[in-house]
């Protein structure tokens, strides 16, 4: 058959499909050495994984790379890693994560430096600045103790005879000279992590975080990926004096997130709204009459306020701590720390007020005053005009009589 029994349709078909293959392949960006990609598994057998990494042929990845230090797999497939091409040998494109024990040498490494390709390093001791590192191929480098971690180590010796991923930072003299950084991976993971979040995070969403510092006005929390502040008034529904007594430098923590700032980088959280909210059953623990004990926790001006139980404080007002007569402070009659019967004159459940009376609650309240009222004669001034002259009448008057 000759060029002038070809159907013309059919010829102009394989003109389009030769275009679309030329196509394909064009856009198809192409892979270089070193360069960082994402992949996903597509297989994971005892020595080889298999990844989908783009191209037309799948990337083959060392099976051990997914594993825990135990032999576990981290991974699964399905999963999205990040990997670096490192060679197209026989048809196979061979991806890492980092090059790792075994026969790597000097020029590995140097490639490695080159690519930015993590390596694997076992921290072995302290020496003056930092660490000495034992590469792959038993090769020495040093890390300064800045680039071990994100923050300053609060015992040194803690990561010494660990295996971590390292970036090498410098390399010179033929590998003689090598300075690695565990902080660049780091801050690169968690810029990842960050833009993950921003994606997905939401306010409202429950979230685990570790301490990482305690202030007097609270604390620090890492969520991975960012961090933010937990307020002391939002650890718990009741009052805390001490942060170090409820919460310390590592713990885990599962928050509500209260507040998110990506243009100014702040972003808090809560405790408090993942607990039960005492007050919803107060009206029922607490009715008018209950007699009951608790502490003194503050003195204010118009009274004193008493822990019911955590989260829920009641006030005794000043008019009905004098017994009957009138005192200026409640420090002249109680004090912080002090054990008291109470009874329950009034629950005010949206207002989140209770108030109290001492004892059985039938002494004389002295004056009619509100929650938050000033006590009379709480002032600095000397009483109105009509008061002074009337004080000024009777002095007069009582002159005269003894007169």
């Amino acid at each position: 058959m000759n060029n002038e029994d070809l159907d013309p349709q059919e010829e102009q078909n394989d003109e389009d499909f030769a275009a679309m293959l030329d196509a394909s392949f064009s856009a198809t960006p192409q892979l270089e050495l070193g360069k960082k990609t994402s992949a996903t598994i597509l297989q994971i057998g005892p020595d080889w994984a298999f990844l989908d990494v783009g191209q037309k042929g799948e990337g083959v990845l060392d099976a051990n790379e997914l594993r825990d230090s135990e032999g576990a797999l981290k991974f699964a497939v399905g999963d999205r890693i990040s990997a670096y091409f490192i060679s197209r040998e026989g048809g196979e494109m061979r991806f890492t994560t980092r090059i790792g024990s075994g026969g790597a040498g000097n020029a590995q490494l140097e490639e490695a430096w080159r690519s930015g390709i993590p390596v694997d390093g076992r921290v072995e001791q302290e020496i003056k600045g930092g660490y000495e590192v034992k590469l792959p191929g038993n090769l020495r480098s040093f890390c300064p103790y800045s680039q071990i971690a994100l923050r300053r180590l609060d015992s040194p010796e803690e990561v010494i005879g660990q295996t971590f991923a390292f970036k090498i930072s410098q390399f010179s003299e033929n590998g003689r000279n090598i300075v690695v950084s565990r902080r660049e991976l780091l801050e690169a993971e968690r810029r990842e992590q960050r833009e993950s979040l921003k994606e997905k995070l939401k306010e409202g969403m429950l979230v685990k975080g570790e301490v990482t510092s305690l202030r007097d006005f609270g604390a620090f929390v890492d969520i991975g990926g960012i961090e933010g502040l937990l307020p002391i008034s939002e650890i718990a529904y009741g009052r805390i004096e001490n942060i170090q007594d409820v919460l310390q430098v590592g713990q885990t923590l599962e928050l509500a997130v209260k507040r998110l700032d990506w243009d100014e980088n702040k972003f808090s959280f809560s405790l408090r709204d993942t607990l039960a909210d005492p007050w919803k059953a107060a009206a029922d623990r607490y009715p008018a009459g209950t007699k009951l004990q608790g502490t003194v926790t503050r003195l204010a001006q118009f009274g004193a306020f008493v822990a019911l139980e955590e989260g829920i404080e009641g006030l005794i007002h000043i008019s009905r701590l004098g017994q009957g007569k009138r005192i200026s402070h409640p420090r002249e009659v109680i004090k912080v720390g002090a054990q008291v019967e109470v009874t329950v004159e009034k629950v005010e459940i949206e207002q989140r007020r209770i108030s109290l009376a001492l004892g059985d609650g039938i002494s004389e309240e002295v004056g009619e005053r509100s929650y938050h009222d000033q006590p009379a004669g709480s002032g600095t001034g000397m009483g109105t005009l009509g008061d002074l002259l009337k004080a000024s009448h009777n002095k007069k008057e009582r002159s005269r009589k003894k007169r």
